[in-house]
């Protein structure tokens, strides 16, 4: 009843859910994703190991689909090694620094995870993935094994950092470089990825911090959201420089006279979340192929409405909170052009500031940058300017003008989308007032009575 709710309650995201299960239509076929058993076995384990990652990669462009489900697979194999405490450490950590060396093998497996390892598959079945990753496109592998020998080193060194393992993350400095290995290569993959398929801008390699910061500000928003759960499992990666200025121990925030300040310290990880909105949105105006620029934008929208959700939440202190499922379809469907990604983006920084405490340390530094991101959005479009006065040809300016151009088609899709769900609407509500009118006719009760 709970989902059932949510939706009667909020019956645009009902719309949006029963828009995106029934009318929309993919934009490319996945029947290529079984032309071999062995590809077959890969996007098995791609569903058993994440459905939301499954959905949106198999959305992608033929032509670089199979490559980022590869790239997906290699490195939940390399963190199923790095994941698993039951390995020990004079294994762990060979395997992963030479993790990228197994990539140019024939064949490969490996079962000394836990039989508890819920992605152990992934692992006990890599020859598939092998098999399949031999067939990318030379350029493709190079991309993949590069990320994936940086990730594995990274890995092993965080695994023999002593005083990680003991403090966890310290500075803010160390807490961008833990979100640098753990996401910020991801999206140097995925970038390069998109430019040796010509779906996105070559100049994107020469502002790496553009996808850099669309790594880390995913990885900031699911730290800030998953505190209850890492406190639980005796991790620790909220950094020191921050959670000291509010609680002399992490684990404070969890107690109820210590509430309040813990609130301050999510609102203060938010604003630092927050300071790579300007690189997202940059980064997403470089996107020229349409399932690209939906594979890179769903994330990010989903993230803004989550550190929205963890804005100011005490139940972030005690437990796992979440987007409602209707609000993430209307986020799909929204973010397919980048006027939805933008619009997105200014809603949720609106209802921060709206619920912005006075009393918030950080109060004058949340109002000063989000303006800064609302100048920056309307050096985007400059649609309010005086009569006779040209716009400024800004880099921004010029990209979303560029941009725009895609986003027409979708436009015309989504049109065409509601109108089909508001023809099926009333033809079900006309057949129910047809149904309830024969029922209440007085011929019929007269019928009932014979």
């Amino acid at each position: 009843m709970g989902k059932l709710t949510q939706f009667i309650t909020h019956p645009f995201e009902l719309r949006a859910a029963v828009i995106l299960k029934c009318i929309r239509k993919p934009l490319f076929s996945v029947k290529d994703t079984t032309e071999t058993p062995d590809l077959k076995q890969c996007y098995k384990l791609l569903k058993l190991t994440s459905r939301s990652f499954a959905a949106v990669i198999m959305e992608l462009n033929p032509e670089l689909r199979n490559a980022v489900m590869l790239f997906y697979l290699i490195l939940r194999a390399l963190d199923t090694v790095e994941d698993d405490m039951s390995i020990a450490h004079d294994i762990k950590v060979p395997l992963l620094r030479d993790f990228h060396k197994k990539l140019s093998l024939d064949d490969w497996s490996f079962d000394g995870n836990s039989p508890d390892e819920k992605d152990r598959a992934v692992l006990t079945e890599f020859n598939s993935i092998l098999h399949e990753f031999h067939r990318l496109n030379r350029e493709y592998r190079e991309v993949i094994i590069k990320i994936t020998k940086e990730m594995g080193n990274g890995m092993a060194d965080y695994i023999l950092d002593e005083e990680f393992n003991l403090n966890g993350v310290q500075t803010i400095k160390d807490y961008d470089m833990y979100c640098h290995y753990v996401a910020g290569l991801v999206g140097d993959g995925l970038t390069h990825l998109m430019i040796i398929a010509r779906f996105a801008s070559p100049e994107l390699i020469k502002r790496p911090e553009l996808f850099e910061s669309m790594g880390l500000f995913l990885q900031k928003t699911n730290i800030i959201r998953d505190y209850a759960e890492d406190i639980e499992a005796g991790r620790s990666f909220w950094p020191k420089e921050v959670w000291s200025i509010y609680g002399e121990k992490l684990t404070d925030f969890q107690s109820a006279k210590n509430t309040k300040q813990g609130v301050f310290c999510i609102n203060h990880l938010v604003l630092n979340a927050l300071e790579h909105v300007t690189d997202v949105l940059t980064y997403l105006s470089s996107i020229q192929e349409q399932s690209s620029f939906q594979f890179c934008a769903i994330p990010q929208v989903m993230a803004i409405a989550t550190l929205a959700l963890v804005f100011n939440n005490e139940n972030v202190l005690h437990t796992n909170v979440k987007i409602r499922k209707g609000t993430t379809c209307d986020l799909i469907l929204k973010s397919r052009t980048y006027k939805g990604c933008v619009d997105i983006f200014e809603y949720y920084l609106r209802d921060i500031r709206k619920r912005l405490n006075v009393e918030d340390p950080n109060y004058l530094k949340f109002n000063i940058h989000v303006a800064k991101i609302d100048q920056f959005i309307e050096e985007m479009y400059q649609d309010n300017l005086p009569q006779g006065v040209k716009p400024n040809k800004t880099e921004i300016y010029l990209k979303v003008t560029e941009r725009t151009k895609f986003d027409n088609t979708v436009d015309d899709v989504q049109y065409e989308e509601v109108y089909k769900f508001n023809m099926v609407l009333t033809v079900l509500f006309s057949t129910f007032l047809g149904i309830l009118v024969i029922y209440l006719s007085p011929s019929n009760d007269v019928n009932l009575i014979q």
